[in-house]
């Protein structure tokens, strides 16, 4: 297989990390005889430096032009009195709507190996294995009007939240089709007792659920879910809800990961071009101190097998490195307490050696099939 992979690296700690993707992605081509051909674009503060914009037009031809793409991280103090318009998370929101990416999936697992350092304690984590469905072209981050402005003479300020029906339905829609293969539990979360939206939410999971009599339809007020994530995650399968809500929430699960250098995601497209990319932010302060956990991009990367190329079989030997990396009491410093951990590129090999003692061993298995 041959694909070509839009590299988009960001800011901050984006660097670091994508470089560690790249070089597992490379190490699983040459055990699998897969040809990743990788092309660079700018995106965020970067690009803002090089293109006096946060997303430029050569970026976005780009990606159209690739199979998939992978992004690092935006933003930084660097930019953060510039306009509005230059922001770099501007980028990240304007690449959402040119490549028509509605659905994140967020996959949220406990690690056993991980528990010593997590604030959870016994059993509490354990069976934790859960996704969040966010959707990601509405909602409050995209309404407009949204503005600053004088109402009577006083300082007053507008954000609009806006949905069409079709938004919310394909959203809960895909949630039910990976709910399937699942567990056939969705939770759809939303304000119903409040908000207008939420109300029309509520009716469309309503009617998408009649399509999937198989899977289990409930519902849960947003400040209930963030409550019961940490009461009893076991409950959860497949969480769906609106962009605003989804974004809190799935920085909330992250915990039950260990860190937000834990979590990686995938952003779906209509059109078969998805995004991949780790939950955490740019990190700025830990910039180019080789202290940044790589394994939500390496996840995320992972992801991109399994969901853009369909190569099942590459992406969990990745996560099986993963896993086994931490078993042996490998820690990035966000993972532990300890002044002892292994450095960003440290870990990349760590999970490089893993994989290729994992295909040694497949082969020898094979030989005396």
């Amino acid at each position: 297989m041959r694909k070509k992979i839009a590299v988009l690296p960001g800011d901050g700690i984006g660097k670091e990390v994508i470089q560690g993707a790249i070089d597992v992605l490379q190490t699983v081509g040459r055990y699998y005889h897969h040809e990743f051909e990788f092309q660079y674009g700018a995106i965020g503060g970067e690009a803002i430096d090089q293109f006096e914009s946060p997303l430029p037009k050569e970026t976005i031809d780009l990606c159209r032009q690739s199979d998939a793409v992978l992004l690092g991280a935006v933003g930084g103090p660097k930019w953060d009195r510039n306009e509005a318009h230059l922001r770099p998370e501007k980028g990240l929101l304007a690449i959402r709507k040119e490549l028509d990416l509605f659905a994140n999936l967020r996959p949220v697992q406990s690690y056993s190996s991980l528990q010593e350092t997590s604030p959870f304690k016994g059993d509490h984590l354990e069976g934790v294995d859960f996704l969040i469905v966010r959707e990601l072209t509405g909602g409050l981050y995209f309404g407009k009007p949204s503005e600053r402005l004088r109402d009577n003479g006083e300082e007053a300020v507008v954000d609009t939240l806006f949905y069409k029906r079709k938004e919310m339905e394909r959203i809960i829609d895909t949630a039910f089709q990976l709910a399937k293969k699942r567990n056939k539990k969705v939770t759809s979360v939303d304000k119903a007792n409040v908000l207008q939206s939420s109300k029309l939410w509520r009716d469309v999971a309503e009617e998408v659920a009649t399509k999937y009599p198989d899977v289990e339809l409930e519902h849960m007020l947003v400040d209930n879910a963030a409550m019961q994530l940490i009461a009893k995650p076991q409950q959860f399968d497949v969480i769906v809800t609106e962009n605003m809500f989804g974004d809190i929430l799935s920085d909330e699960a992250a915990m039950l990961s260990g860190s937000l250098g834990m979590l990686p995601s995938a952003s779906l497209s209509s059109n078969g071009l998805h995004l991949y990319e780790p939950a955490h932010g740019s990190a700025p302060d830990i910039a180019g101190k080789q202290i940044a956990n790589p394994i939500a991009m390496i996840l995320s990367a992972a992801m991109m097998l399994r969901h853009s190329f369909q190569l099942d079989e590459e992406a969990g030997a990745i996560e099986k490195a993963v896993k086994h990396v931490l078993e042996a009491g490998k820690r990035t410093k966000d993972l532990t307490y300890q002044n002892r951990f292994v450095r960003t590129n440290e870990m990349v090999e760590e999970i490089k050696e893993a994989l290729a003692d994992d295909f040694a061993i497949l082969n020898i298995m094979e030989a005396y099939a």
